[in-house]
């Protein structure tokens, strides 16, 4: 019957072992990680930024009365007739 108190034992004190062990599984992994990766972020600028400066270099953009009209070759409900209402 020692086992039961040896695994009534373990269960009670286990908080106390996992927790140390783990802060230094942790502590040594942030050490590790902060050792072989570079901790520099280059500078990005903002996505709004960035499609704004395209939008205003692109060429078809600069005016608002040279705006393309929409062409359909076909009627869109007439593409996939069958074969009999053909």
């Amino acid at each position: 019957m020692w086992y039961l108190w040896a695994f009534r034992t373990m269960r009670a004190y286990a908080p106390y072992v996992t927790l140390p062990f783990a802060a230094v599984v942790g502590y040594l992994g942030y050490k590790f990680e902060g050792a072989i990766s570079s901790k520099y972020t280059p500078y990005k600028e903002p996505i709004k930024e960035a499609r704004n400066e395209r939008q205003l270099t692109e060429e078809s953009l600069r005016s608002a009365a040279d705006v393309e009209k929409l062409k359909y070759s076909a009627n869109v409900l007439g593409k996939n007739l069958s074969p009999s209402l053909q």
